[in-house]
């Protein structure tokens, strides 16, 4: 997936970046979502993308005449994308990913357009398809969720005598979650003394709330909840590690 093709998808999407994140002002979101298809910030917003991926095409090689027909395709459909949103809460995190997701995937059919390569489409798919990737992609998903729900029923003999009143709802859950995506990826990076940096900062975090607290109870059950969670994620980690490397 290299050379002057990928380049241009390489400048569209550097185009988006630059138009939905540094051009747009949280006033200008603000009308969109309050206004929706009746806004002016709206139809400012949709021209300067059209603006901004006309340039990409043109930097990256296009002629005048397809750099404009294309810039007008992702204008428009920009444009109708975004009055959808409108009609969305936009405090959902899940219509934010579909709405970028959108954008993305008519910047990627614009520039198949354009370019008639679909062959890195081809070498991407038999990529995400091989053996040792899947297995990987499996990893990262059983130590969200379902990892989750297993430490969980694992400490729910203790959780009766902790006191976790003055935290953050599902706060634990979710730091557990980003801790376990990171000691997998460092395991399959081969990296493992980061993961003892990690295990280090958060200690660290924790140990003046803990000794305030002067609650034995909570250090025991952080410390547990803690080292079950690393235990499981390195274990995992290590299997996978080894059954791709045996691939």
């Amino acid at each position: 997936m290299t050379g002057a093709p990928f380049t241009g998808l390489l400048l569209l999407l550097l185009a988006h970046l630059a138009g939905d994140f540094l051009l747009q002002s949280a006033a200008w979101v603000h009308d969109k979502q309050v206004r929706g298809h009746r806004s002016t910030a709206l139809y400012l917003h949709a021209g300067i993308h059209g603006g901004l991926a006309c340039l990409a095409l043109l930097v990256g090689g296009q002629p005048v005449g397809a750099a404009i027909l294309g810039a007008a395709f992702i204008t428009v459909t920009h444009f109708g994308i975004d009055v959808l949103k409108s009609q969305a809460p936009s405090e959902r995190i899940g219509y934010f990913i579909a709405d970028q997701a959108l954008h993305v995937g008519v910047l990627v059919l614009t520039w198949l357009w354009l370019t008639g390569d679909a062959a890195w489409l081809a070498l991407a798919t038999g990529w995400l398809l091989r053996p040792e990737v899947l297995l990987v992609a499996l990893a990262y998903g059983v130590v969200m969720r379902p990892f989750s729900i297993l430490i969980a029923m694992i400490m729910r003999r203790w959780s009766h005598g902790v006191d976790n009143s003055g935290t953050l709802a599902d706060a634990g859950a979710r730091i557990g979650m980003l801790e376990r995506f990171l000691v997998l990826t460092f395991v399959l990076a081969d990296q493992l003394v980061p993961i003892g940096f990690l295990l280090a900062a958060k200690s660290v975090l924790r140990f003046g709330d803990l000794r305030e607290d002067r609650d034995r109870k909570l250090t025991e059950y952080v410390l547990l909840g803690t080292m079950l969670s690393f235990s499981l994620t390195i274990t995992l980690g290590i299997l996978v590690a080894q059954w791709r490397h045996a691939m």
